[in-house]
């Protein structure tokens, strides 16, 4: 099977194959950045409402090139619409008097719908599961070049304000104190968090965006508590999950990002059970 799946590859009449894998490579890095931030700082809910907001994105932009001519790619429409909803999700958070769960929450449902609704209103495009669970038949060259850019960024700006990011994940009045604008910095978070999930998009959906951003980074947890450490751990178990899951759903003609995951939900329970049972060993 391993013979097989170098060969298709190397093959450059399946190029689809070669892009999925670059894909997941490529993101892992922003992934692992990412992820741990949300894992350490409890952000999950966001992750969710930016990922399936993306959908109304994906849905909007195949709408607008359908009817309208317009040439936008499914990924573009995803990135507009994600860090669309995660700007409102900040200002929410910072100046609404609503609970702000409960508009995350109606975030969350609007954005789908519209996405599911967009979807059914074009030709061709009927179902959406392929943007939902995921499908490397959708990555591009072009979205290629897109995910490399957006990863750039992300790996630039969190280089670049680490050390702000992570005196705001575990001290924020420390933060206040010395001046920094706090509020700045966690909307910068949000749209991080957006750019992430639009990354892996085509390789998971937009469902299962959520647990390729937690579980790997929560998996790194367990071995360690150190900002940077987890990071890099969480970063190098994106690029064997994304990996072994394109190897495993090529060989068994499986869904690559519903593959994915479960091999990630599998090896993360698998620690966590092995940890509890050394700790009390130990004790």
């Amino acid at each position: 099977m391993i013979t097989d799946f170098l060969a298709a590859l190397a093959d450059p009449s399946v190029p689809f194959i070669r892009y999925a894998l670059l894909a997941g490579l490529l993101s892992s890095i922003s992934f692992g950045m990412i992820g741990t931030y949300v894992v350490v700082r409890r952000m999950s809910y966001i992750v969710g409402a930016v990922s399936h907001v993306a959908l109304g994105g994906i849905g909007a932009a195949i709408l607008l090139s359908e009817k309208l001519g317009m040439q936008i790619s499914p990924i573009t429409g995803a990135l507009v619409a994600s860090v669309l909803a995660a700007l409102i999700i900040s200002l929410v958070e910072i100046y609404g008097n609503e609970r702000s769960d409960s508009v995350i929450g109606a975030i969350w449902a609007a954005g789908m719908a519209l996405g599911i609704i967009c979807i059914s209103l074009s030709s061709g495009y009927s179902d959406p599961m392929s943007y939902l669970f995921g499908n490397i038949l959708l990555i591009s060259r072009s979205d290629l070049i897109t995910v490399t850019i957006l990863d750039l960024c992300v790996v630039f700006i969190i280089t670049r304000y680490y050390n702000i990011l992570k005196a705001i994940s575990f001290d924020d009045e420390f933060v206040r104190v010395r001046g920094i604008n706090i509020i700045s910095f966690n909307i910068l978070l949000n749209v991080l968090i957006a750019i992430t999930v639009v990354l892996m998009v085509s390789f998971v959906g937009v469902v299962m965006a959520i647990a390729f951003l937690t579980i790997p980074a929560a998996t790194a947890g367990i071995f360690t508590k150190r900002l940077s450490h987890m990071m890099t751990a969480a970063a190098v178990m994106c690029i064997i999950f994304s990996t072994a899951g394109l190897f495993v759903s090529y060989s068994f003609d499986l869904p690559t990002g519903a593959v994915t995951i479960v091999l990630s939900a599998a090896v993360y329970i698998a620690v966590a059970l092995c940890s509890r049972i050394i700790s009390r060993h130990l004790k």
